[in-house]
This record gives structure tokens, C-alpha cells and sequence, in this order.
């Protein structure tokens, strides 16, 4: 039997990062979750922590570890998104006050010893909001990087262009530095953008299945999936709201069902007009070297079997 997979979630939930937490938390047998680190993203870190122990204790896995990490991007000012996620970031379910401790380890020292002590290749990090503390950690301790198994991260875009600004997805937008030093850190990285996240849609058929699994796991994902799908539904035109970061999971589960090319992307850091754009190079129109697998298709529906079966487990 293979042993699980040794994960590290890098957050800033969001009822979408929430979602994947409890995916990943959902599949011990083929994930183990050996740490989740908070970050400021979606709402500012202090949210972003709470949030990490209030999706922990809804999985009934409160022995999780959970490390908060830094609290503003690498150059500019915080952005945040209560215009999606609302003001608690996790707005929709009314869920209990957490109880459970945060570690007193900084996530970014948290992510250096925990690369440096366990073997070569066996951690995986999945940063599903902006990259602040795993660039500050390969700043810090540039060593880490050939150590790392794979980075699969959600954020970017290039033909769905960007969702906080014309040319940028906010994951990358918020700390464009940080993504920057990440892409040219030579670990392996699989990047799951909005071309392929906004093909994982909620329907109302999707969201009716959650809410069928009849627990408080069940009801929390469907609450929290009819909250910020208002603002999807009226942004897009689409049928439902994408799922974006369990998407990250979801590939790491099952990556037969995702699909995509080795290709190059560059980070814009200088521009005004284009800050934090992910330049991928989807066509091969220049010999920069690849250096992400960047993902463009998904099985929806086997993703949202998956995604239905394992939140049944919680």
C-alpha cells in the first residue's frame, strides 16, 4: 500500500480555500495534511487563521497544525476581498468560535524546518492564496527549493485573463513579488489558474448534492457555495461559482481528470497597467524555458463526484 502524500496548505480562507481544506482533510489516505499555514489574502491574516481552525474543527480534525504566517505582501499594500468572501471571509454558514491552538512557529520558519528535516522530495506545498510566505521562505533559505516535491498552487490566468484586475487573478495580483520568486525557484510547479478553476462550476445541481450529504460538513460547503456564488453569477454570466482552490486538491487526488501544458510563465511585477499578470507562454512563441505545468481543463463532473464522495466522509 502506498503511503499518503505529505502536504503542506498554504491559505487565506475563503469559502473556496475552505472547501479544499476539507477535501484534503477528507482523504487521509492518499493526503496527509502535515501542516496548514495561514497568509493574508482573501481578509486580513488574523481572519485568514480563524477561519484555517474553524474549517479544522468542522472536519473533526482539530489536532491539525496550524502556523500563521505573514501578514502583508512582500512590496505593496494589503488587497483583500470582502467583496466576495464577505467580511469574516467565511460568510454563509454560521459556524462556532474555533477553540483549537495555533502553533507558536511563524508558518515561513514552520515551512524551513519542515523542508529541510523531512527527505528530499517528499513535500508537496499547495499555496491556494498569495505566495508571501513561500517566497519568504525560499528568500530565507534558498537551500529548500531542490528539497521541495512539487509546488501546486491555484492562482493566474491567461485566456480567462483576470478577476481583480483587466490582466490579473487576485492570488497573484495581491503579492506579485512573491509569485515572481516562486516561479524562478526551480522547484517543480503545476499551476491550476481561473482558465481551468472557472470550468469547476456550482451548479445548482452540484450544490443541491452537498447539501444532500444531510451533515454539518454537507450544509456548510452548500452555504458557503450559495454565498459568494451571488458574486460570480452577477460578475460572469455563469451558472454557478467556481470552486477555484479545491482544484488544487482535486488535482493532486485525481490528476487524470486535469489537463494541460509544460510551458513558461513570467510574473509582470513592473507595469502599472499589467501588474501581476501570469505571461504564460501557452503557445511556445519564445525560448524562455518552461518551468510550470500550467492547467487549462478539467472533468468537471468526476471532479464534483470526487469532491461529493470524500466531503460524505466528514
Amino acid at each position: 500500500m502506498t503511503q499518503p502524500r505529505k502536504i503542506i496548505i498554504d491559505t487565506d480562507p475563503g469559502q473556496d480555500d475552505a472547501v479544499a481544506i476539507l477535501l484534503a482533510l477528507a482523504s487521509p489516505e492518499d493526503l496527509d495534511v502535515i501542516g496548514i499555514t495561514t497568509v493574508a489574502g482573501n481578509v486580513p491574516l488574523d481572519l485568514t487563521t480563524r477561519n484555517a481552525r474553524i474549517i479544522c474543527e468542522l472536519a473533526g480534525k482539530p489536532q491539525t497544525r496550524i502556523f500563521a504566517g505573514c501578514d502583508r505582501p512582500l512590496a505593496h499594500e494589503l488587497v483583500t476581498a470582502e467583496h466576495v468572501h464577505g467580511k469574516t471571509g467565511l460568510d454563509g454558514p454560521v459556524l462556532p468560535d474555533p477553540t483549537m491552538p495555533v502553533e507558536d512557529q511563524h508558518a515561513v520558519d514552520f515551512l524551513i524546518e519542515t523542508l529541510r528535516n523531512e527527505p528530499e522530495g517528499s513535500v508537496r506545498l499547495c499555496p491556494l492564496g498569495p505566495l508571501t510566505n513561500i517566497a519568504t521562505a525560499l528568500q530565507k533559505a534558498p537551500d529548500i527549493a531542490p528539497r521541495i516535491a512539487e509546488i501546486v498552487l491555484m492562482g493566474g490566468a491567461y485566456f480567462e485573463v483576470g478577476n481583480i484586475t483587466p490582466t490579473a487573478e487576485f492570488n497573484i495580483f495581491v503579492d506579485p513579488h512573491a509569485a515572481e520568486i516562486v516561479f524562478k525557484c526551480g522547484a517543480p510547479i503545476t499551476v491550476l489558474p481561473l482558465d481551468v478553476t472557472h470550468k469547476a462550476l456550482v451548479t445548482k445541481q452540484r450544490n443541491d448534492a452537498f447539501r444532500a450529504l444531510n451533515s454539518p460538513v454537507g450544509t456548510a460547503v452548500a452555504l458557503m457555495t450559495d454565498f459568494f456564488e451571488r458574486f460570480d453569477i452577477a460578475k460572469y454570466g455563469s451558472e454557478g461559482a467556481p470552486l477555484h482552490d479545491p482544484c488544487v486538491i482535486g488535482y493532486l487526488l485525481a490528476p487524470h481528470m486535469f489537463s494541460g501544458r509544460h510551458i513558461n510563465v513570467e510574473i509582470e511585477t513592473q507595469s502599472p497597467l499589467t501588474m501581476g499578470m501570469t505571461v504564460a507562454d501557452w503557445w511556445g512563441v519564445t525560448d524562455r524555458p518552461p518551468n510550470a505545468n500550467f492547467i487549462g481543463d478539467l472533468e468537471a463532473d468526476q471532479f464534483f463526484d470526487l469532491l461529493t464522495d470524500r466531503l460524505r466522509r466528514l
